[in-house]
């Protein structure tokens, strides 16, 4: 590539062990808060709480509905807490963010990030909710986090399969940078980066799961990984899992981890320096079987079917996946090619010969 564009988003990153307890008072005091919604997991608002200790006087509303995949009907009830706030606190996983994001689509308000695992969706512009069982994405800057405050210790008490699967739900951002429409060599190279330190830390975690060195090595991966993400853009692994996430409500993080090595498999006869740079990356340069047996060492589901989809599923989402697959994808995206693609990895299956 001889010619290209980077867009270099703007924002904050504060990233060390210890940085929320640390950082985030003066983080909040940068944006001269005074009504601050704070949104969190009912699961995780006993962290939140104890991170806002220090400015609780100006925490004036929490919303702890958040659901994965940001139904439309909980975006609308994030919105209305949101009413007179003036900085929207985000503590949590990717579904958490995403909700501060819905918020922020139709308000305009500035988010504060702190992630709790290696969703990477704090540092894109990209949004998602979904209605009826269609999941509806898009890019907006106002959704953009402003600040994120990546702190290893939060993820520690992260459960290892959750861990695993957040952490390949990271590499797929970066697996998906080489081929996504708006691909440079500078998302690449970070995206390259990332995997090397996703993969120090999932081949770990197991070992070490409360390491700060193991979480340290993940969560800067699924930093680079959303980073990658943010400027390459969405390819056809992640319009896949949009759908199957939408339509089936499957969780998002086991999802992309599951998918990804059939995807793979898919463009690898056209993307052959996208595989070698994955694969020396990984360690692993027998791709795609190699990521495929990577994630099957750390306990991630064979196939689909694992997540409670049905084989009769698969053909109600072909149409759905093939009106937005990118045009320029490695490999044309056929009806055929995505209904291979979603059988291998029902089944969990290979997906060249179906065994």
């Amino acid at each position: 590539m001889t010619a290209f564009s980077y867009d270099a988003l703007p924002g904050r990153v504060v990233f060390g062990s210890g940085t929320a307890h640390t950082a985030l008072a003066g983080e909040v005091d940068r944006f001269a808060a005074s009504r601050i919604l704070l949104v969190s997991a009912q699961s995780e608002l006993d962290i939140a709480a104890n991170l806002c200790a220090p400015f609780i006087d100006r925490v004036v509303a929490t919303f702890s509905g958040v659901r994965p995949h940001v139904p439309v009907e909980v975006a609308e009830q994030a919105r209305a807490a949101a009413v007179g706030a003036d900085l929207v606190l985000s503590v949590g996983g990717g579904s958490t963010t995403g909700t501060a994001k819905a918020i922020a689509l139709t308000t305009g308000l500035p988010i504060i990030a702190v992630p709790t695992t290696y969703a990477g969706s704090e540092v894109t512009p990209v949004w998602g909710m979904t209605d009826e069982g269609r999941k509806t994405t898009g890019t907006d800057p106002r959704v953009l986090p402003r600040t994120v405050i990546y702190d290893p210790q939060l993820s520690a008490s992260l459960p290892v399969d959750l861990s695993v699967a957040s952490g390949l739900n990271a590499m797929a951002h970066c697996v998906e940078a080489f081929w996504a429409p708006r691909r440079n060599p500078i998302s690449s190279s970070i995206a390259e980066d990332g995997i090397r330190h996703l993969t120090t830390g999932l081949e770990t975690v197991a070992a070490t799961p409360q390491g700060t060195a193991t979480r340290t090595e993940l969560l800067l991966g699924a930093y680079l990984a959303g980073s990658a993400f943010a400027v390459a853009g969405s390819g056809l692994h992640h319009k896949i899992c949009h759908v199957l996430g939408g339509a089936f409500d499957l969780p998002h993080a086991q999802t992309h981890a599951i998918v990804l090595p059939h995807v793979l498999a898919y463009n690898a006869p056209n993307a052959p320096e996208a595989v070698d740079r994955i694969g020396r990356a990984l360690g692993r340069p027998d791709l795609p079987d190699g990521l495929r047996e990577f994630g099957e060492k750390l306990g991630v589901p064979s196939g689909l079917r694992a997540l409670g989809m049905l084989e009769t599923d698969i053909d109600t989402v072909v149409d759905d996946i093939q009106a937005i697959a990118p045009a320029d994808n490695p490999t044309p995206v056929t009806a055929a090619g995505i209904r291979a693609i979603l059988s291998a990895a029902w089944a969990g299956t290979d997906l060249e010969t179906g065994r």
